[in-house]
């Protein structure tokens, strides 16, 4: 089973996968078990072009767009979900809402240089006490002159301990809240009172850091503002809904190394005289699992098609996210039963699938908001109007 693609997305695929095959495969187990960012691999990831894919070329990206990100989500997490995670908050977050959102002069200066890997990049629009709430955010950003100066805290931020670009939420007037009183940054690192906090413990995704940041009077130049003062709410849902296709795509990819695992496994194990393969309750698992695999695949891709078409697609991401990340979990699950005792084993990827599998029903946008979004997609079309804030 395998979506079919134009040539050059089948090229990029055969790319992705040789790479993924040679350099993060020998070092995936390693580097989850040190917590440490690989980033040997990420210059390497950034010098095949790697971290342009979805791009203009004019950027230096390879123009796939979300296509090509998906393919390229779905390689490295067959392999390595932390290395995707990386990527995935690089890539699909911080430059894509400099893409989205930026000036020329922001895309030449700051864009450019994330496709490039010169810079590493974070979004950070999660808070202490504004998860799901995002529209509620308590960071705040006044204008003084030539400058904005950010105070408050972020947290659960991928690459935020080494990230050399974030891109930053904050309110610029509470009273509009997401209709028009969040605005979004571009902060360097080295910008005046920006500091990284604490590196979470993490029981999943250990080599894809997770940090806290701090904003003591930040100060930013005016220029660094990114889209229009006040529309930073609708800047941040365009790109998560951009991002939860890939994040359905990375699903797909720890699922179908899961099934591949299981069905070798099923052939290859003996039980009362013969393969495991022979039990209907086990062929029955493997069926199921290549039902939920398809489905994945068909409903990825349609979105992506859609984005890359320049349509909306807020109602399909949201069900490409909150579908193949409970399938994936589900999958990875059954594939640790088919395996018995070894599925348990570290010895296997999968007990490593299966923890870093766990968080993709929890962030950009947990599944129940998830739900929350398509019903209120699905109500919109006959004109009634839901309102969470």
């Amino acid at each position: 089973m395998e979506y079919e693609h134009s040539a050059e997305i089948k090229m990029l695929r055969q790319a992705v996968r040789e790479f993924v095959d040679k350099e993060i495969r020998p070092i995936a187990r390693a580097i989850d078990e040190e917590e440490r960012v690989p980033f040997e691999t990420m210059k390497k990831a950034a010098e095949l072009g790697f971290l342009g894919v979805p791009f203009p070329e004019r950027y230096g990206g390879l123009e796939l767009g979300i296509t090509g990100y998906c393919v390229l989500m779905e390689e490295l997490n067959r392999v390595c979900a932390s290395h995707a995670t990386i990527i995935g908050a690089h890539s699909q977050l911080a430059a894509m809402s400099i893409y989205l959102g930026g000036t020329e002069q922001q895309k030449e200066t700051y864009l450019r240089a994330l496709i490039e890997g010169r810079k590493w990049g974070a979004w950070a629009l999660t808070e202490p006490n504004a998860g799901s709430d995002a529209a509620h955010i308590q960071t705040t950003a006044e204008r003084r002159g030539d400058e904005w100066v950010i105070n408050g805290q972020k947290m659960w931020i991928t690459n935020g301990s080494f990230a050399d670009v974030i891109v930053v939420f904050a309110a610029t007037d509470k009273n509009l809240g997401a209709r028009g009183g969040i605005t979004a940054f571009i902060v360097e690192k080295t910008m005046p009172g920006f500091r990284v906090g604490k590196v979470e413990e993490k029981m999943g995704l250990r080599a894809s850091h997770t940090a806290s940041l701090y904003f003591e009077d930040c100060r930013v130049p005016a220029e660094n503002v990114l889209g229009q003062v006040g529309m930073g709410f609708p800047l941040a849902m365009r790109t998560l809904d951009i991002g939860r296709c890939g994040l359905g795509a990375s699903s797909i990819g720890s699922a179908k190394e899961a099934f591949e695992l299981s069905r070798r496994y099923m052939v290859e194990r003996h039980q009362f005289g013969r393969p495991i393969a022979e039990f209907q309750a086990l062929q029955f698992k493997l069926a199921d699992m290549a039902v939920k695999l398809y489905t994945m695949e068909q409903i990825v891709y349609d979105c992506a098609r859609r984005v890359d078409a320049g349509q909306q697609a807020t109602l399909e991401s949201s069900i490409v996210k909150l579908y193949c990340t409970e399938m994936a979990s589900q999958i990875i699950d059954e594939a640790i039963q088919i395996h018995g005792g070894m599925g348990f084993s570290r010895e296997l990827p999968l007990e490593r699938m299966y923890r870093d599998a766990r968080v993709t029903r929890i962030f950009e946008g947990t599944n129940e908001i998830q739900r929350h979004v398509i019903a209120s997609e699905l109500l919109k079309q006959v004109g009634y109007k839901v309102r969470l804030y």
